[in-house]
């Protein structure tokens, strides 16, 4: 077998050695056949591997003139989302995205790439690396002529943080993207938490302070002192800025002239059920050829 075949056949489809041996003598040393042949069985493992959890990747952000991007892609383990093949794909599926106006991933997933479509794209990247890969989610802001982007992302894409402020400056923006990127704000406003929720919390309160043997006007005074400090925790423009916290962040766009239009912040892997290693089982799997 000629050994710098089988390299250019690595290096063209990015699968493992033996997988290019196999493939090359599987379709008489063509290459190009050898090229589907590998494309079709990476297609196969690739559906294989569809019901893997894949809780870890990256984040990231693409900005081009009044348009951005924020994207979060998973894959199985850390180690591949520290692959330069996967950081490459990632930030060519942001900005796939960013290029277009789609509203949801059914229809971001149609968007024409190199690879044929962007599901193709991934599907490709699972087969080519080995785990499962996919595109969990993005969101696209558009801004106006008084508006600013900030961005800010931490830890290499483990966190990532978007925001678009009205008046201010970028540097304002950027000090909200950070400040959120800290202190997980879950809504931007008090008036975006849902009244349910708020009720929920009033309730629990409302028990508390009455185990408490408050009187019920007392209790009441409790409640919405203590559903103020609620706000404070998930609200952020109720959070005091981690920069200067004699002031909230809300006062601190303000103060500078500025008002948050929106934050979209994306911790990878948020909510979702994470991999359980088991070393030994993983190993006995690659061995299996799994």
């Amino acid at each position: 077998m000629n050994a710098s075949l089988i390299r250019e056949l690595r290096d063209m489809s990015g699968a493992g050695m033996m997988d290019c041996k196999k493939a090359l003598e599987e379709n008489g040393n063509d290459i190009k056949k050898a090229v589907e042949w590998l494309r079709e069985k990476g297609i196969a493992k690739a559906a294989k591997k569809a019901d893997r959890i894949a809780a870890e990747g990256l984040s990231t952000i693409e900005i081009d003139g009044n348009k951005a991007v924020i994207i979060e892609i998973n894959c199985e383990t850390d180690f591949v989302a520290k692959n330069e093949k996967f950081q490459n794909f990632l930030k060519d599926v942001a900005k796939i995205v960013l290029a277009s106006n789609v509203k949801t991933m059914e229809e971001a997933l149609e968007l024409p790439c190199e690879a044929g479509k962007l599901s193709d794209y991934v599907t490709n990247m699972t087969a080519t690396i080995g785990e499962k890969i996919s595109f969990r989610r993005f969101a696209i802001l558009t801004k106006e002529a008084d508006e600013h982007f900030g961005s800010y992302i931490h830890m290499g894409g483990k966190i990532s943080v978007l925001s678009l402020i009205k008046g201010a400056n970028e540097e304002v923006a950027k000090d909200v993207c950070m400040h959120a990127a800290a202190m997980r704000p879950e809504y931007v406003t008090k008036e975006q938490v849902p009244e349910e929720q708020v009720e929920h919390e009033k309730k629990i309160l409302t028990e508390q302070a009455m185990a408490e043997g408050k009187p019920a006007n007392i209790a009441e005074k409790m409640v919405m002192g203590r559903i103020s400090k609620y706000y404070k925790e998930i609200c952020l423009e109720e959070q005091d800025f981690v920069k200067d916290n004699s002031v909230t962040v809300g006062k601190y766009v303000s103060n500078n002239g500025g008002k948050i239009v929106d934050v979209i912040r994306y911790e990878v892997g948020e909510g979702m059920e994470k991999r359980q290693d088991n070393f030994a089982e993983e190993v006995a799997a690659q061995m299996k050829g799994e």
